[in-house]
């Protein structure tokens, strides 16, 4: 069975949201995070799939513990594995593309090691439990354990040149190894020359220290060196992708420095090699990593230029720069922090995304006239005589109209003006890239949703993007493959959907700000993320749909910025059951307040009868399931809620705050049940719903 980077059989891309069942990250005053975790059991689970090289990590001293455990076939170590095989290596071999001169040996392969092999190492054996102050002092004294301390070749390898050299000592305070030239000089070099002369010059200013980092072990088959050229991978990759030179500058430095910053960067690095994550959000990432490391640099270097004890009009001018420095640094640090977390990444979300710029409006044709695109592959007498009579005559009263034959709807789609209609027959339809709607075309089935089933096999963001002013879809089924951010994407215009089915895979409609989705008679399932997502300033009108077996029904998303406006609801007639979490789930801002506990489910199931909302004043359930209205909330909630809704009236109505009670479990639970959300101000209108089984209630809020 083929298995993706993190050892688990490959069974297609997840959202990165489905990482969160082993985390525990809190961020700062900003952002407070609690899940519920059982990393014991994640590693068990992962067991199987982590490879002997990891095992051979544990430290010699455990050997005599498990030689007293043999009889325990559950053990993870691997140290008497290792004394029994020390005879050969069981890393392979990295063939290095030489130079046309090159007489470099081979290295270690350890570059491709698995998502839980480096979970492990990182958290059983070199960092454990340290605070960021700690990481340097715990990886020297990993290391210590581990390395050869001399008499072993290694490349000293950099951007410029590779260079055979032999380690002589250790210096593991520094991380770095006293070492000395392989003579006669063996190297590969890079768009440069180097001699033997200048190498040694280069050996003297360094005083024959280099960093660990950049050193990696020559291959040998007696697998005296796995370990350490393991570890030297382990700290590579560390200080390459995990680290981050401000991570020692936090006030607060009393924290887990593996559970906030190592296990989140790494399933984040490991989500974009698998392709879990949207191109726009991994650029965006990426950008914000060399931005806030440019303003930590600037920052840096006006503190160190700071005199103590001066108060001269200059040093004054630099403090205030460098209050505004350390004021980007941390808006920096938090968007960091949102990206990272795979559980604030999945309820916040980004909002751009470079590929919708790619695809412009073409507008109306020169010409005036209209088109009649006809998607099939291939059709009956019978079908072409019914598209005849009921579509094509009354759509082509003009005899300019011109119609085209298509056998797939991207290529169709790719043609259309603005006023344009798509027809597609029925068949299924496999596409392998993306479908862009940047003009008002309607595109229609020609027959049941079940009949006219558009499939889409290979990766990509999303499937359908819209960001027409006007584009109509009608009785088509989509089926998600392999789409990493969502089956549909509104991102700006209007997009009315009505009689369609959409077969998530993980994300599902996503409403961007100042887009307008009308969804009618839909059904929408499967998704692992949330069936449909809703932004701030959007507006979105869902009349007559079932949304079920998703992870959360409907989310709706709020920022930390002062311009978000409040979206528009519609939501009549729906029927949203059997999700995962919540049915309606609404994220906010916290604002500096921990909301208070009014009631404790903790003891209840969070399974009951159906409900539906009522128009007067009724509330949704709480996550127990069992019927409530509004009128039934303890004083005290009621007390709480007022105090909070009156700071948002003060606020000009941008940020809305509801009334809300602790869910069935408060202490490991970010999310609390909303009691009087139909009657908040974002919706329009609610009426008619109907919520069923789900698994964390019918309503519900998430404060960051």
């Amino acid at each position: 069975m083929e298995q993706d980077a993190r050892g688990n059989p490959s069974a297609g891309p997840r959202p990165a949201a489905d990482d969160t069942s082993g985390m525990a990250v809190g961020f700062e005053s900003y952002v407070h995070v609690e899940l519920d975790v059982d990393k014991n059991d994640e590693l068990s689970e992962a067991g199987p799939h982590v490879c002997s090289s990891t095992q051979a990590l544990l430290p010699n001293e455990d050997e005599s513990a498990e030689d007293d455990d043999d009889d325990d076939d559950d053990h993870d170590s691997g140290t008497d594995h290792l004394a029994t095989e020390k005879s050969g290596t069981r890393l392979q071999r990295s063939e290095r593309q030489r130079g046309v001169n090159s007489s470099l040996p081979d290295t270690f392969q350890t570059s491709h090691l698995l998502f839980y092999e480096r979970f492990k190492a990182y958290q059983d054996y070199m960092l454990g439990d340290c605070k960021p102050s700690e990481v340097k002092a715990f990886a020297a004294d990993y290391l210590e354990k581990v390395l050869e301390p001399c008499d072993w070749l290694a490349l000293w390898s950099t951007n410029v040149f590779d260079v055979l050299v032999e380690v002589c000592d250790l210096d593991l305070k520094d991380l770095k190894a006293c070492v000395r030239l392989v003579l006669p000089l063996q190297c590969d070099t890079r768009g440069c020359e180097l001699t033997e002369e200048a190498m040694k010059s280069l050996l003297e200013a360094t005083q024959h220290r280099l960093p660990l980092q950049e050193l990696l072990v020559v291959y040998e088959q007696s697998g005296d060196f796995d370990l350490t050229a393991l570890a030297l991978e382990h700290l590579r990759f560390f200080y390459t992708h995990i680290w981050r030179h401000w991570d020692e500058e936090d006030e607060d430095d009393d924290f887990d420095y593996f559970v906030r910053c190592v296990e989140p960067r790494l399933r984040l690095y490991y989500d974009i090699l698998e392709d879990r994550v949207p191109l726009g959000l991994v650029a965006e990432y990426r950008s914000l990593l060399e931005k806030c490391s440019q303003c930590f640099q600037q920052f840096s270097a006006l503190r160190r230029g700071l005199s103590t004890d001066s108060d001269t009009e200059l040093d004054n001018v630099s403090m205030v720069e460098g209050l505004q420095l350390y004021d980007q640094l941390e808006t920096f640090k938090r968007k960091l922090h949102i990206i990272e977390n795979p559980l604030l990444r999945y309820v916040l979300g980004y909002r751009g995304n470079a590929s919708q710029q790619s695809v412009q409006s073409r507008g109306p044709r020169a010409s005036g006239g209209k088109v009649v695109h006809v998607v099939s592959a291939s059709c009956s007498t019978g079908q072409l005589q019914s598209l005849l009579s009921d579509r094509l005559l009354p759509l082509c009263s003009s005899e300019d109209t011109e119609i085209q034959f298509y056998r797939d709807p991207v290529s169709a789609v790719a043609t259309c003006h603005q006023g344009d209609v798509v027809i597609v027959l029925p068949g299924i339809y496999s596409v392998s890239s993306s479908i862009f709607l940047p003009d008002s075309i309607t595109i229609e089935g020609f027959g049941l949703p079940d009949e006219v089933v558009i499939e889409k096999k290979n990766k990509g963001d999303s499937f359908v993007e819209s960001t027409g002013a006007d584009v109509r879809l009608s009785n088509i089924k989509f089926i998600q493959h392999d789409a990493i951010e969502g089956i549909m994407c509104v991102r700006q215009g209007t997009l009315r959907m009505e009689n369609c089915v959409l077969q998530c895979e993980t994300t599902g409609v996503i409403v961007r700000t100042a887009a307008h989705l009308t969804m009618n008679m839909c059904d929408l399932y499967g998704s692992k993320g949330a069936g449909v997502e809703i932004y701030p300033g959007s507006v979105c009108s869902l009349v007559g749909n079932g949304i079920h077996h998703c992870k959360d029904g409907i989310l709706i998303k709020d920022f930390a910025d002062e311009l978000d406006v409040m979206p528009s609801i519609t939501m009549e007639n729906n029927v949203i059951h059997n999700n995962e979490g919540y049915g309606v789930i609404l994220v906010k801002a916290n604002n500096g307040e921990r909301p208070g506990a009014a009631l404790d489910h903790s003891d209840e199931g969070p399974a009951g009868p159906p409900t539906e909302d009522k128009p007067q004043g009724g509330a949704a359930d709480p996550p127990n399931g069992t019927s409530n209205s509004s009128a039934d909330v303890q004083p005290e909630s009621a007390e709480n809620s007022g105090s909070v809704d009156g700071d948002g009236a003060s606020a000009s109505g941008r940020k809305w705050h509801l009334i809300r009670q602790l869910s069935r479990n408060k202490e490991t639970s970010c999310s609390r049940a909303v009691q009087d959300l139909m009657d908040h101000q974002i919706f329009v209108s609610i009426r008619g719903n109907q919520f069923r089984r789900n698994g964390m209630g019918d309503l519900g809020t998430f404060f960051y």
